[in-house]
C-alpha cells in the first residue's frame, strides 16, 4: 500500500524546525538556526535545507507556520518578526518550484489551533480557540470545525486589545514576569516547581490577568474549548485556579459552565499543526473562508 506522509515546518524568528508526519506522530525531525539578519534568499535556502533533511518518497504536501501575516491564497509571507529581510516573500511559489509538492502556509497561531484539532486536545470539539501565551498573545480560531482567519489572516489578535494601562499581551505574555518581577518565565517556573511560595504567588497574579483575556475570548466567540499553548502554558497548573477564580463573576453562566480550558499536551504541536493544514484541505468548509485557498 502506498504510504502518504506530510511535512510540517515551524518557522520562528531564530530557528526553523521540520518534521515528517505519519498519521498522529512525527517520525523524523530536523532543526537549525536561521540567519535572522541574513538576506531573504539565505533564510529561504536554510529552510529548504531543513525540509530536505526530513523529506522522503511518499510525501504528499508541506505545511508551514510563520509568526507573521500571511496571504494564504498566494502563499506570501509579510514582515516576519526578527527576520528584517523578509518583507514580502513568495514562499509558496519558491518551495513548490523547488520540491514539486503542494505547499500551504498560515500564521503560527492558526497552525496551533489546527494542530490541536487534528492531533491534540480539541479533537472532539467544533468551536475551538487555540490561545498562545508565549512571547506574545494570539489565537487561532475554528468555527464549526473550520478555520476562521479574517480577510487578512489577522483574526485572533486578542493580545493587542487594550487592557488596564496597556494591552493583554503586556500582562499575559511570558514577558509579564520580566516586566513586573524582573525574572524570566523559565526561572520562575523552575522555582514554582520546587514549591517556592513567592513564585506561586506570582503565578496566581498572572492567572488573574489571563482570566481577563479569556473573558474577552468568551464574549467574542463562546467556544467549546480554549487550548492554551506557548511557553507559559506549561505552567498552567500554577495559575489554573486563579484563572478560574477571575471568571467567577462572568455574567453568562451557561457559557462559563460549558467551556473547557486546557493546556496543550502534545509535543511539537506547531510542526503537527503546520502539517495539519493539508489534512483540512479536503474539507470545503475549511477552505471556504476569505484568504484560504480552495483545493483543486
Amino acid at each position: 500500500m502506498h504510504r502518504s506522509y506530510l511535512v510540517g515546518v515551524d518557522l520562528g524568528g531564530t530557528n526553523v524546525r521540520c518534521g515528517l508526519v505519519d498519521a498522529q506522530q512525527i517520525i523524523r525531525k530536523s532543526s537549525a538556526k536561521i540567519s535572522s539578519a541574513g538576506s531573504e534568499e539565505q533564510v529561504v535556502q536554510e529552510i529548504i535545507h531543513c525540509i530536505g533533511q526530513v523529506l522522503v518518497p511518499g510525501v504528499s504536501g508541506i505545511g508551514i507556520g510563520v509568526p507573521a501575516i500571511v496571504n494564504t491564497q498566494e502563499g506570501i509571507v509579510y514582515d516576519v518578526q526578527n527576520i528584517p529581510s523578509w518583507k514580502e516573500v513568495h514562499l509558496k511559489e519558491i518551495l513548490e518550484k523547488h520540491f514539486s509538492l503542494p505547499v500551504l502556509l498560515n500564521n503560527d497561531a492558526n497552525c496551533f489551533a489546527v494542530g490541536e484539532k487534528h492531533y491534540g486536545q480539541a479533537a472532539d470539539y467544533e468551536h475551538v480557540v487555540g490561545l498562545i501565551l508565549g512571547t506574545g498573545v494570539a489565537a487561532g480560531i475554528l468555527c464549526n470545525g473550520s478555520l476562521y482567519q479574517g480577510r487578512n489572516c489577522g483574526a485572533g489578535e486578542f493580545g493587542m486589545l487594550p487592557y488596564l494601562d496597556h494591552n493583554y499581551e503586556f500582562y499575559c505574555s511570558g514577558n509579564y514576569f520580566t516586566y513586573f518581577h524582573n525574572i524570566s518565565g523559565e526561572k520562575i517556573f523552575a522555582r514554582a516547581l520546587t514549591g517556592d511560595q513567592d513564585a506561586l504567588q506570582v503565578f496566581g497574579e498572572y492567572g488573574k490577568h489571563v482570566s481577563a483575556v479569556i473573558r474577552a475570548v468568551l464574549y467574542a466567540l463562546d467556544p467549546d474549548i480554549i487550548v492554551l499553548g506557548g511557553s507559559v502554558s506549561k505552567a498552567f497548573p500554577f495559575f489554573k485556579d486563579s484563572l478560574w477564580a477571575g471568571l467567577h463573576d462572568f455574567p453568562y453562566k451557561p457559557v462559563l459552565k460549558n467551556v473547557v480550558i486546557k493546556a496543550s499536551g502534545k509535543e511539537n504541536i506547531a510542526i503537527l499543526g503546520a502539517a495539519g493544514l493539508h489534512l483540512m484541505s479536503c474539507d470545503k468548509s475549511f477552505y471556504g473562508h476569505a484568504g484560504i485557498p480552495k483545493s483543486d
